[in-house]
């Protein structure tokens, strides 16, 4: 059995953490495979086969965590916010399609600039969430 100690720190990170740092989480990995995505399709780049897969696998991995972010809402809770949250989310999802069909890493930019502004809303949230005493997130049930 192999032990890996990041592989454990991220686990525990994960584990302990509130579900609005979840939430942080999330959204900074989906800006990160946003980045990895537009990297892999800029100029010269856009036609290697190698790159076309791993922009692809990067795409999906954003529309994964999206998807997850979607399932996450509590419209009970959250009302209007977890609606516009989820419209949001489904404009997300097709965008990130229509970039992985036409391989344009325009299209990823927008979305990864509206992910990475609902993470730092997301950030201060948490903190005064943290600072109040309390980490309930309206809109959001992170237990599923």
């Amino acid at each position: 059995m192999n032990y890996n100690p990041l592989a454990a720190y991220k686990e525990t990170r994960v584990k302990t953490a509130s579900p609005g740092q979840l939430l942080v989480m999330l959204y900074e990995e989906a800006v990160r495979q946003c980045d990895h995505a537009i990297e892999l399709l800029s100029a010269g780049k856009k036609t290697a086969p190698t790159s076309i897969e791993k922009s692809n696998a990067a795409i999906g991995k954003v529309q994964d965590i999206v998807t997850e972010l979607m399932a996450s809402l509590d419209f009970e809770a959250g009302g209007e916010i977890a609606r516009d949250l989820f419209s949001l989310y489904v404009f997300f999802n097709r965008e990130l399609t229509e970039a992985n069909i036409a391989k344009d890493p325009e299209r990823i930019s927008v979305v990864r600039r509206m992910i990475d502004e609902l993470r730092a809303a997301w950030v201060v949230a948490a903190s005064q969430a943290k600072g109040a005493g309390g980490e309930r997130s309206p809109g959001v049930n992170i237990a599923g």
